[in-house]
């Protein structure tokens, strides 16, 4: 009974917090989540889920829930953006499961954002608190007291661990001692969703590869595509350079810095860019990863919060699951030592984050080459089999938590 009743409240109610509520939940844990948004409501489109994640989300109940509406991709398509001709292609579907005991989907984020809180809805031990922020966070030998603000009003729940999951602009990691500011990366994300019926869709359906995760490489931009929704849409999300625009998920960018980047590309895609708009443009940010994630008093940043990186390894929902199921498993290890626990979990993830970081950079500089480069990139991968471009990708998506 004594594990029962020690306490976890979670700053933050997206992929990240719903995922860290389930695995204390799971474990014994009374848990508080406060999210500051009135409704949970899921911001960006789509997501790519590999197996080191939809491993975590079936052990966790919400792989069922979210499987009538996600989509397994039979493969990754990689395309010259200007030519259209396949490059190379990762086998997906039946294969990567076989492979990585764990299917690969692609979803809406907002197909994952409700199986995780229709789950954390029907697990005992969850409250899920809308329209309160968390505003601070002081430590002492007891634990830590968490002052929240709810319509107007000051609040404050006693907890064993509080844990920061308010994503890229996150308040908690502003405490001293933690990570502190992100900051922006120069790139923009343009993204949109086509229904498959429309226009848009048909004529994105002339130059793709159906079923699959299609990526068209360009020195100037590279665009990344793949059905969500059951199947019934189209998540587009093109990578530019581009000014800073206001902090926020999401502001109306000028449409000219993507019509710009897409000189050079095939007609088709050019005109997919005009039927497919209006476009979201989303400013990429990213956090030095070598700072403090936690504090042995209490305190620790999953996800976003902890490590925002740049989307080119296709990672940012994943390295957020690990983060809260490893988070969980080692607190509850570690009963009546907090700071061991967080200390431990620290040292183990930041080196595996820090590899995926990597090989975002590795695949930002692979998809965007020119000259010469790009031919020696062709070069490597008209002469790597699908099976070994896949082996490449074992220690990501074979990954199993320590």
């Amino acid at each position: 009974m004594m594990e029962a009743r020690r306490r976890i409240v979670i700053a933050g109610g997206g992929i990240a917090g719903l995922t860290a509520a389930l695995a204390f939940a799971q474990r014994g844990f009374a848990v508080d989540i406060f999210e500051q948004a009135e409704r949970i409501e899921a911001v960006g489109a789509g997501l790519q889920l590999s197996p080191n994640a939809t491993r975590i989300l079936v052990r966790l109940g919400v792989l069922e829930r979210l499987l009538p509406s996600a989509v397994r991709p039979e493969a990754v398509v990689l395309r010259d953006a200007a030519a259209l001709k396949e490059l190379a292609r990762v086998p997906l579907g039946s294969s990567a499961e076989q492979r990585w005991q764990a299917p690969y989907l692609t979803a809406h984020r907002a197909d994952l954002q409700d199986a995780l809180v229709a789950q954390a809805g029907a697990t005992a031990g969850i409250r899920l608190v809308t329209g309160a922020r968390i505003t601070s966070v002081e430590t002492g030998n007891d634990g830590v007291t968490a002052r929240i603000e709810r319509d107007g009003k000051t609040d404050t729940a006693q907890a064993d661990l509080a844990v920061g999951a308010d994503g890229v602009w996150s308040a908690m990691r502003r405490r001293d001692g933690l990570a502190g500011n992100s900051r922006f990366t120069g790139e923009l994300a343009w993204r949109t969703t086509v229904k498959v019926e429309s226009a848009a869709g048909r004529l994105f359906a002339t130059l793709s590869t159906d079923g699959c995760v299609n990526a068209f490489l360009n020195p100037h931009f590279h665009l990344i595509a793949y059905p969500v929704s059951a199947g019934a849409a189209i998540n587009l999300v093109a990578f530019t350079k581009g000014e800073r625009i206001a902090e926020g998920w999401s502001g109306r960018g000028d449409p000219s810095i993507l019509a710009k980047a897409m000189n050079g590309a095939a007609p088709g895609l050019r005109q997919l860019i005009d039927a497919a708009g209006p476009w979201l443009a989303w400013p990429l940010h990213a956090v030095d990863q070598r700072a403090a994630w936690t504090d042995p008093a209490g305190i620790a940043l999953i996800g976003d919060a902890a490590h925002a990186m740049t989307p080119f390894a296709a990672q940012g929902a994943g390295m957020a699951i690990e983060d809260a199921a490893t988070l969980a498993a080692s607190v509850a290890e570690t009963p009546g030592a907090m700071g061991e626990a967080l200390a431990r979990w620290e040292l183990q993830r930041k080196p595996r984050v820090a590899k995926v970081t990597r090989r975002g950079a590795l695949n930002h500089m692979a998809w965007n080459a020119a000259g010469p480069v790009a031919l020696a990139r062709n070069m490597v991968l008209k002469l790597r089999s699908g099976e070994r471009l896949a082996a490449d990708l074992d220690w990501l998506y074979g990954w199993q938590a320590p």
